[in-house]
């Protein structure tokens, strides 16, 4: 199975001097970009109740997102990263429990597994990069702040790693960024697609919560409030 990329993130809600702040700690708008992420479960919600994220991108494809173990505790997620289709679909297969599926295409294992759209949303997305540390090329900092077409705006400070021996390093600069931007030291913010749930489908996302004991919600690794952008 192709190896995962190890998401580090932390979600935060942008203040009206986010982008201020960022242009003077030297960040760069590398581009703003529009797109529609297609989210994907059974009708039970088995992936999302497992913590499995199933999500289709426009013009990127698809990724499955589902927690590592966390090297580091506190206000931010450690997340397994798939993108590569064959390695997704022995994945769904296995959290499902199903017979594996000899199929290298997600879009052609959705009827057999039962997976059906469960979420689906247009979002705006300005893409920052910060260097904090000329001298380290990695890992690399990037900054999104995205505006959801139902109304709701979050930002995340994130780093993509290989080993969870880097972990620690881009904690570090996660957290020191996020206080240079103003952000509370324990602040958190649901990703879209759950407050899109909590206002589309409660039932769904209530069914979500049950789940989930009360000291982990509303947000961090095995929570319904995950690493989702």
């Amino acid at each position: 199975m192709a190896q995962p990329l190890i998401e580090v993130e932390r979600k935060f809600v942008p203040g009206p001097d986010t982008e201020e702040r960022l242009q003077e700690l030297g960040g760069t708008l590398e581009h703003q970009v529009t797109f529609r992420d297609s989210y994907y479960d059974t009708p039970e919600l088995n992936l999302m109740r497992a913590d499995y994220w199933l999500r289709q991108r426009e013009g990127s494809g698809w990724e499955l997102k589902y927690p590592g173990a966390a090297v580091v505790s506190g206000p931010h997620t450690e997340f397994m990263e798939l993108t590569v289709e064959p390695a997704i679909v022995a994945q769904l297969c296995e959290v499902l429990g199903a017979e594996v599926l000899e199929s290298g295409s997600v879009a052609a294992v959705l009827g057999p597994l039962g997976l059906q759209e469960v979420a689906s949303f247009v979002t705006k997305r300005s893409a920052w990069k910060l260097v904090l540390s000329p001298a380290e090329e990695e890992p690399s900092i990037t900054v999104d702040l995205d505006t959801a077409d139902f109304g709701y705006f979050v930002g995340e400070v994130e780093a993509l790693v290989h080993e969870k021996a880097e972990v620690p390093a881009a904690l570090e600069k996660i957290h020191n960024l996020s206080s240079m931007l103003g952000v509370p030291a324990q602040e958190t913010a649901p990703p879209k697609v759950m407050v899109y749930l909590q206002r589309f489908r409660p039932q769904d996302y209530q069914h979500l919560l049950e789940v989930y004991s009360p000291r982990e919600k509303p947000q961090g690794t095995k929570s319904p409030d995950s690493s989702l952008g």
